[in-house]
């Protein structure tokens, strides 16, 4: 008889990797820990990334992120600090708060963009320009002397924020900075009369 028939059948199914043993191998640098990780817990932030922002594609790719984000920051992670499972779960929260401000910054990017065409806007086009161009001049001369300057000079002369430096004598980061509070008072004044 063969020795392969007389020896003891092996299993070949092995006993899944306890959190621990996870945890360590992902620590020492075990690809297959990442997998592991990424089995067991690759449902559970998609669908935390998914409830958060209501959108498949961006909570895709926050679970790719998460993972990645585990990867690079895994000699950071302390077991003595908690199981790996909360670990993964705090770094699926900063990954979706990263998610929403760069949609929020979209959105405004969006908001200050169309604020431009409305200014741009020849009223002949469109009655109601008129009333927007009264609404927006209004929420603008609300704005600190020295925003309003900087949103005249990107808006009406159409000059990029290096141009309004050397043309005002400003910092860059000075013109950044006014351009970015400006957009905001004036979006968040012209929601306030939008609602009012």
């Amino acid at each position: 008889m063969p020795a392969q028939l007389s020896a003891p059948r092996r299993v070949l199914l092995e006993e899944p990797l306890s959190d621990e043993e996870v945890a360590r191998g992902l620590v020492r640098g075990d690809e297959s820990c990442l997998a592991a990780a990424h089995d067991r817990w690759s449902p559970l932030v998609h669908t935390l990334a998914r409830r958060a922002l209501g959108d498949e594609r961006e909570a895709e790719d926050v679970t790719q992120q998460v993972f990645l984000g585990m990867w690079r920051g895994r000699h950071g992670y302390r077991p003595e600090r908690g199981a790996i499972a909360g670990w993964i779960v705090g770094i699926t929260k900063r990954k979706i708060a990263d998610a929403l401000a760069a949609r929020t910054r979209r959105a405004e990017l969006v908001a200050s963009a169309g604020a431009v065409l409305v200014l741009a806007d020849p009223v002949a086009e469109r009655p109601e320009a008129v009333l927007d161009r009264v609404l927006v001049g209004r929420e603008m001369a609300k704005l600190p002397t020295s925003q309003q300057r900087v949103l005249r000079l990107a808006f009406y002369e159409d000059l990029t924020q290096t141009q309004i430096a050397r043309r005002t004598g400003l910092p860059l980061g000075t013109v950044k900075s006014h351009a970015r509070r400006g957009l905001h008072q004036l979006k968040h004044g012209l929601r306030r009369e939008a609602s009012g």
